[in-house]
């Protein structure tokens, strides 16, 4: 059986979608960033990375959400637009959007506007700023389109779903109404009862929730090298 190494976390969302929607069995592997499970051999095993979320599907590792649901769509051929040489360009652009800009430019956000000291202005307002754009991309884009890739419900909205649906918590409240047709896209996803049951995935298990010294130490291990 499939096994997805998952938290309650943005990417590891997308993937657990995915796997609620298409009905593909699976065992779920808790893995707890703030304990610092994403570093224990077992899991590099299979995502040298040291990142959630990772899949092992019966000996075959895929890490990167957005690589496993590419991988996922492809087996099953579920969730993937018309085989056309225009509609496959356009999930495959989309899709690259959401894992080099979208998901990245939102980390770094969260990053600095939550967690990083206060004093660094700059990097806040870089990743604020690129943030911002990126939904802006995606806001013009889905002015006309019902869906990501036209009318077909694919794996590039659930990519988007997974940090979409926490704007306000990455780029500020106000984010929603600033970009209607993400959030339209955002509620319909989260209307569907396989986003439900993927969200309420993570109360399964009990995750660290305090962000504390340890759990600091763990996720922003570049403050301990540089103190060395």
């Amino acid at each position: 059986m499939l096994k997805f190494y998952f938290n309650g976390a943005p990417n590891p969302n997308k993937v657990a979608l995915f796997l609620e929607e298409s009905g593909l069995p699976y065992e779920l592997v808790p893995v707890d960033t703030r304990k610092g499970d994403q570093f224990k051999p077992e899991f590099l095993a299979v995502n040298p990375n040291g990142k959630v979320p990772a899949i092992d599907d019966n000996g075959v590792f895929v890490f990167d959400s957005n690589a496993i649901l590419l991988y996922l769509a492809e087996k099953t051929g579920k969730f993937l637009p018309p085989n056309t040489p225009k509609s496959r360009a356009q999930l495959l652009s989309w899709l690259m959007f959401i894992a080099t800009g979208l998901g990245p430019y939102s980390g770094q956000a969260v990053h600095f506007k939550h967690f990083a000291p206060k004093d660094l202005e700059y990097a806040d307002n870089r990743y604020q700023f690129e943030a911002q754009r990126h939904y802006g991309v995606l806001n013009d884009h889905l002015a006309n389109s019902r869906y990501m890739v036209g009318d077909t419900y694919t794996i590039v909205d659930m990519a988007l779903w997974g940090w979409a649906r926490l704007a306000p918590f990455v780029v500020g409240e106000e984010t929603f109404a600033k970009f209607p047709n993400v959030k339209r896209l955002v509620d319909e996803i989260s209307s569907r009862p396989a986003a439900a049951r993927a969200i309420a995935l993570k109360d399964k298990f009990v995750f660290k929730a305090e962000m504390d010294e340890e759990a600091r130490a763990i996720m922003f291990r570049h403050l301990k090298a540089k103190a060395a």
